[in-house]
């Protein structure tokens, strides 16, 4: 069996829930223009790029409704702001980032957001430091599903695919660690826990209700 010497987590909807925010800021605008913005629509998008589904261009592009790109870009942000100015780190994220530290776990990020956005949130919530490498999409040419971002951090941080967990919300995620080659487990906040997984993952509420040590005991066959 494995003996794991990483972690890596991805970061929207994983250690901070700008997930749902996004989600409730696209359907709030939708509704303005009387239409409904489906989970099935929007989650085609989550953890991956827009190019799948583009929440910004369909009201235009697809419905045909005219729009001001600008506006309505800038009316979905000053919402999702509005949603994010109290949310936190997720339950669980800063005792495993410490655990995995006195463990002496590698420890990476591999998001399919860019790099300004993922420093300016980890700047926010103090956690930059914890981590040895960040890679966004910036570094890749495609972003998850594509396990290129993981691809990029396991070879960062030395270590082979069945070395290292990757700790995923979303399908795309998921579908990314497990085309790396990684052990991975789900942690799906509130939007992402309705979607659709492939087989049957490791999946927790919140990393609270599994230790981190319990985890590696699992993956490891202890």
């Amino acid at each position: 069996m494995p003996v794991i010497r990483a972690l890596i987590f991805d970061f929207d909807g994983t250690i901070l829930d700008t997930e749902t925010a996004w989600y409730e800021a696209f359907k709030e605008a939708y509704l303005e223009h009387e239409v409904e913005l489906t989970l099935d629509m929007y989650g085609k998008c989550i953890g991956t790029s827009l190019h799948v589904f583009d929440p910004y261009e369909y009201l235009i592009t697809e419905l045909k409704i005219p729009l001001d790109r600008k506006a309505f870009r800038d009316s979905v942000h000053v919402r999702h702001a509005e949603k994010m100015a109290h949310e936190g780190i997720r339950p669980g994220i800063l005792a495993y980032l410490e655990a995995a530290r006195e463990l002496g776990l590698h420890i990476g990020l591999a998001s399919s957001s860019k790099r300004s956005w993922i420093d300016t949130y980890l700047a926010q919530l103090g956690i930059g430091d914890y981590f040895e490498t960040i890679r966004t999409a910036d570094d890749v040419a495609l972003v998850k599903p594509h396990p290129e971002l993981y691809e990029l951090a396991l070879k960062d941080l030395g270590v082979q695919p069945d070395e290292a967990i990757a700790i995923e919300d979303s399908p795309n995620g998921a579908r990314a660690a497990a085309a790396a080659g990684m052990h991975y487990i789900v942690v799906p906040n509130p939007v992402t826990k309705f979607l659709s997984f492939d087989g049957e993952p490791r999946t927790v509420g919140t990393l609270e209700e599994l230790s981190l040590q319990a985890l590696l005991e699992a993956v490891e066959g202890k």
